[in-house]
């Protein structure tokens, strides 16, 4: 059993076979991501930027661990169902008028930056800590 095992399987979306590819993928070297932008375009699930002139596009990363990338779009869809959180964001994105494959990629990003954080403090992820404008609590008694 990995010592960030805890970690992993609290992450909504993964499973135990799931879990342990990202793992597989990332490495379990502490050091080797300085922040979550690094582990993020490690992932390949932070977009680029393509600008000349007057015209900005925005574009998904090519230069990606493929692998990597397709277990954290499998892990953004599982986890519409697995968190609100989650779901709550994919229905803002797609209400930006993007396309399904974008919003996933977009939560696959927020998704890396959760699990960076967990990882970093070791701690399991909580809903309302990952998701805080989007968790609605319950009234006082």
């Amino acid at each position: 059993e990995h010592p960030d095992a805890e970690v992993l399987l609290s992450q909504p979306g993964l499973g135990t076979v799931l879990a342990a590819r990202v793992l597989a993928e990332f490495g379990d070297d502490p050091k080797r991501y300085t922040d979550a932008k690094a582990r993020r375009n490690y992932a390949g699930t932070s977009p680029i930027t393509r600008a000349s002139g007057r015209k900005t596009v925005v574009m998904a990363r090519y230069a990606r661990n493929n692998r990597l990338a397709d277990a954290l779009h499998q892990q953004a869809f599982c986890a519409l169902n697995a968190s609100p959180g989650a779901r709550a964001y994919y229905d803002t994105v797609r209400g930006r008028g993007k396309s399904h494959h974008a919003a996933l990629r977009q939560l696959g990003n927020r998704l890396v930056g959760i699990l960076h954080g967990c990882l970093k403090t070791h701690t399991p992820y909580d809903e309302a800590t990952a998701w805080p404008r989007n968790v609605t609590l319950a009234p006082a008694a």
